[in-house]
């Protein structure tokens, strides 16, 4: 009879506890997923998809108004924002659904219910008790706010996904990539948008040229950016909400949500009572195996508050099948994994910013382009595409690329392959070019960038 009743016990049915859970299963481990909301996780559920659907919706603003340089007449345009969060309901719940059928498939039992670990190999549900040689957590992120007076007015992008109507004045405070999407979603829906940022410029820890772009780009398309602004306080009154500013500035608006961080879901689980280490953020600590300080806990994703991405959960998770299941010990590799902003205009990068490559590389040399795309010419946009290719000068060896335009992020996820695989500047430059297309910039870039060292942006 077997000592425990799983092989593997997983806490939160998200991409990576729902990745490594089916894994195990196909190799023939028994395995069990425990979730207290609903199988998808914050990316199916809360974040990635419904976003995604939602910058889809916004950007036929920007279709309607180019056409007519491309002699279309458009006649006047009506949004239904009901229509659009049923049709984005009726696909998370499709998702969702295929997420569950997929676990079955893989003999996973799925268990209801908020977990808790009694001991090092015990997990209690519901007033249940179920025991696993392994246990991994997967229980991801919750938004988080400060405390400040009049908070409980505002929302966060939980909320902002079933909003029942598009307000018309939202105030949004963050400068992350959170922040920025969603501001991009209710100005492209019409909504007058003011973003409250901390900071100089948005998107700290991205290039600083690329986020300094991307503000003006935001700004140009009316989103009323305000730097170096922190909020004192949040008040109710007829008809919305009063924003005071630490300044004294005062804005008004149908709606504030705040988007300035995530904290991992860690409290209440009873994992510092059986002896896993927590760090201050609330996260677990793990090994580069994704193990945390007790050897047969795991934990992956978000709730370890390292690269916060849905692939990289998949890919920790992953590896923790393939180690304990598979006689394959496999460990993620963090290095050069590519991400996206869904602004609008989109943003992408893969490996280092300048300002860090120049802290780790010494001399490094800059290429950059920024062009008015093909597509601009006729619609009479103005905006503008920015690429930058960050170079080893020593061995010229390409440390990153970075880009703000249309399809960043699928010319981006290209070029990700090429700088994990340690990639040359010389072998960009032999590389032949789609013509026309925006992404033939990256291999025609001869000029390199001349200028001081260039320091981070606060």
């Amino acid at each position: 009879m077997p000592r425990y009743d799983f092989d593997l016990l997983t806490i939160g049915a998200g991409s990576g506890g729902v990745a490594s859970s089916r894994r195990a299963g196909s190799y023939g481990a028994r395995v069990a997923i425990c979730e207290e909301l609903r199988v998808g996780g914050t990316c199916v559920l809360r974040g990635c998809v419904p976003k995604k659907l939602l910058v889809y919706g916004a950007q036929f603003a920007d279709a309607f108004a180019d056409a007519e340089g491309f002699g279309w007449t458009v006649p006047p345009t009506d949004f239904d924002w009901p229509k659009l969060i049923a049709a984005k309901d009726k696909e998370i719940g499709r998702l969702s659904q295929i997420y569950v059928n997929m676990l079955n498939n893989a003999r996973v039992e799925i268990i209801d219910g908020h977990a808790a670990l009694t001991d090092p190999h015990t997990v209690e549900v519901a007033g249940r008790s179920y025991t696993a040689e392994n246990i991994l957590i997967a229980t991801g992120s919750w938004p988080e706010v400060p405390q400040i007076p009049g908070i409980e007015h505002v929302i966060s992008s939980n909320e902002a996904l079933d909003l029942e109507e598009l307000p018309g004045r939202i105030v949004i405070v963050g400068g992350g990539y959170i922040a920025v999407e969603f501001a991009g979603i209710f100005n492209g829906l019409g909504s007058e948008v003011v973003e409250l940022i901390r900071r100089p410029e948005l998107l700290y820890g991205f290039d600083d040229d690329i986020r300094e772009a991307l503000g003006q780009e935001m700004r140009g398309r009316g989103v009323d950016i305000r730097g170096r602004t922190q909020v004192a306080r949040i008040d109710k009154v007829t008809g919305g909400y009063i924003v005071t500013t630490t300044a004294g500035d005062k804005i008004e608006a149908d709606l504030v949500m705040y988007a300035t961080g995530r904290a991992p879901n860690t409290k209440g689980m009873g994992l510092a009572e059986i002896g896993v280490r927590i760090n201050e953020a609330g996260a677990v600590v793990v090994d580069e195996w994704q193990r945390s300080s007790v050897p047969n806990i795991y934990a992956v994703g978000d709730v370890t508050d390292r690269i916060n991405l849905t692939p990289v959960a998949i890919a920790e998770g992953r590896a923790i099948a393939e180690t304990l299941f598979n006689d394959n010990p496999t460990k993620m590799d963090h290095t050069n994994v590519p991400s996206a902003v869904f602004s609008q205009p989109p943003i992408s990068a893969v490996g280092l910013t300048e300002e860090r490559a120049r802290r780790e590389y010494g001399e490094v040399d800059i290429y950059m382009a920024r062009f008015k795309p093909m597509k601009n010419t006729l619609s009479g946009r103005e905006e503008r595409t920015l690429m930058k290719l960050v170079v080893d000068a020593r061995t010229d060896r390409m440390l990153g690329c970075h880009m703000l335009g249309p399809d960043a992020p699928e010319i981006i996820q290209g070029l990700a392959v090429a700088v994990k695989c340690g990639a040359t500047k010389r072998q960009f430059d032999q590389t032949v070019g789609i013509h026309p297309s925006a992404a033939e910039e990256f291999v025609t870039m001869r000029e390199k960038t001349v200028r001081p060292t260039k320091l981070a942006a606060d």
